[in-house]
């Protein structure tokens, strides 16, 4: 286009009588004269991503034969298998030392059930489980036998500012009773709302929880104020879903703080409890209760309680097992900076088989693993052809993300390449179909976590699109306090909490999302290949440019 429109500004500067005077080039001299245009190698091997070699891979990855490849279970053996085996006839090497196969990175995940029996004794009363008390969310059993509990009351549990209910205290080893909701003044209003951030904050357990996990606490017991009667009733809505195994690394990682993600502390007790337990626990009675939330209203400042909690044990018994799962992993190796690394990933697990049915996961996330596969073959034929890339890129097909991202976690606290030299991470999760906020005929995806961390990613990611791919980029899950949480809920967060600039391609959920209906025969094989040629695109500027991208930024 350029070339063509400079073209015709000299024919109107110089005029036809000077092009009358010109002889017309014979064959030989044009040839001689002109030079060969550089070939847009990008565009060359994005092309090799084609729908049909997709659909060729899903329809083994999301078979019934791989029986919903539930970590730890055979199912995500043999789709483990299948990875390597493709990766191996690529060319990848595997990074992995000291294992049975280099392409394969193991580690133990430990499966807790529930027993029904558990309770606390506080106040010579026994409070049951499911009825009392209940667990915050899916967690291993922090008092699988019966514990003595120290538990320290510490009122709302909240510190910003000079505001601080655990000055003074030392709560390293013991158990934390917190009421829910947030301090007040004598007339109702918040004490805490600080510029930027909404009055309900600290309404959130799982805030409180970090803190407390913050202060060297082992557990935390939030205290609802509903009667043992209304606790119980809303028990049932939960009793389902607490009754469900739980998952957690056997082998966790060194704790981070994040002040961002909402989450429990790993390895903390969190429990929510009734008001009569909750009296039990801080060792005082309704009546002393609200008078110490008159004194602190009266105060404006948190206040000292004149109660003690009394001798208290607990027991949260938990069956547990310890299962072997694996992350596969899959090296290409760069030329001239080859120790700067690109992390490409997708999870490779799903569901597993509940009650003789199989989810087959083809969007979630079979279809991120078979982009992922068609990224790592295009690069492997540019590679192959003399083209490869400068950086190294990682190609990582993470386990385990279904039952709490586990799979990155543990990458990222035994990375086979230093985190240091890890550039970004381009994270593919579910991008196979259309979510119910888009017309069928609109090409799109949804683009999370590219400006958080990285002006840069974030600006190359839109050049990418803007010059080969041309999809409509929605940013709605990338806003501040986004209701879904989706910046959370995928692999590529492990990476961002270590700093490292991350993309979370996704097109989001639809109405066959973690159902047996997921399958392959509803997943848009054009739109597939359409969004895996972006991350190829922003991939291939990533591992080609001169200077690794910058970390400039820290967006929530």
């Amino acid at each position: 286009m350029k070339t063509v429109l400079l073209s015709g500004l000299l024919v109107l500067a110089h005029g036809l009588p000077v092009l009358a005077q010109q002889a017309a080039p014979n064959a030989k001299t044009k040839a001689a004269t002109e030079t060969p245009a550089t070939p847009d190698r990008a565009r060359t091997y994005a092309a090799t991503i084609r729908p049909e070699e997709l659909r060729r891979h899903l329809t083994v990855v999301a078979s019934d034969a791989f029986l919903g490849r539930e970590a730890g279970q055979p199912g995500q053996k043999l789709a483990a298998a299948y990875l390597v085996q493709e990766f191996a006839a690529l060319g990848l090497q595997g990074p992995v030392p000291g294992s049975d196969s280099p392409y394969l990175q193991h580690f133990l995940l430990t499966r807790g059930t529930h027993a029904p029996s558990g309770y606390v004794q506080a106040g010579g009363q026994r409070y049951e489980w499911l009825r009392d008390f209940l667990s915050y969310g899916a967690m291993l059993s922090a008092f699988p036998a019966e514990t003595a509990l120290q538990p320290v009351f510490v009122g709302f549990g909240v510190e910003q500012g000079a505001y601080s209910d655990y000055a003074g205290l030392d709560l390293r080893g013991k158990d934390v009773v917190a009421l829910m909701g947030e301090p007040q003044d004598a007339r109702g209003r918040k004490l805490l709302r600080p510029s930027g951030r909404a009055a309900t904050y600290w309404d959130s357990g799982l805030r409180k929880a970090a803190l407390a996990k913050a202060k060297g606490a082992r557990s935390i017991f939030l205290v609802t104020f509903a009667p043992t009667k209304e606790f119980s009733k809303q028990d049932v809505a939960f009793t389902a879903s607490l009754r469900e195994p739980v998952f957690g690394l056997t082998t966790p990682g060194p704790a981070i703080v994040d002040t961002v993600r909402e989450d429990i502390p790993a390895g903390m007790g969190v429990y929510l409890t009734s008001l009569d337990l909750g009296l039990q626990l801080a060792g005082t009675t309704l009546p002393g209760l609200r008078e110490y939330v008159r004194e602190l209203e009266r105060a404006g400042k948190p206040v000292r309680p004149s109660f003690q909690p009394p001798a208290t044990t607990i027991s949260l018994p938990q069956g547990q097992e310890q299962l072997t799962t694996e992350n596969v992993l899959g090296f290409l190796e760069g030329t001239d900076k080859k120790d700067e690394v690109l992390v490409i990933s997708a999870h490779y697990d799903h569901l597993g088989v509940k009650n003789d049915t199989i989810y087959n996961g083809a969007d979630d996330d079979g279809s991120g693993t078979v982009a992922m596969l068609a990224l790592a073959k295009a690069f492997a034929q540019a590679k192959a052809e003399g083209h490869g890339p400068r950086r190294s890129i990682l190609f990582a097909a993470m386990t385990a993300e279904e039952k709490g991202l586990f799979g990155s976690e543990y990458y990222t606290a035994n990375p086979v390449v230093p985190l240091a030299n890890t550039i970004a991470d381009l994270n593919i999760d579910m991008v196979g179909r259309t979510d119910r906020k888009h017309s069928p005929k609109r090409h799109f995806v949804c683009i999370v976590g590219s400006d958080k961390l990285s002006s840069e990613l974030h600006a190359i990611n839109e050049t990418a699109n803007r010059t080969y791919t041309k999809l409509e980029l929605d940013y709605r899950y990338n806003v501040p306090n986004e209701p879904e949480q989706i910046y959370y809920r995928s692999d590529h967060y492990n990476f961002a909490r270590r700093k490292i600039p991350v993309i979370f391609y996704t097109t989001g959920e639809h109405a066959d999302y973690h159902k047996a209906t997921d399958d392959v025969d509803k997943i848009e094989f054009d739109k597939l290949a359409e969004r895996a040629q972006l991350v190829f695109h922003t991939a291939w500027e990533l591992v080609n440019r001169e200077q690794r991208i910058v970390v400039d930024s820290n967006k929530p």
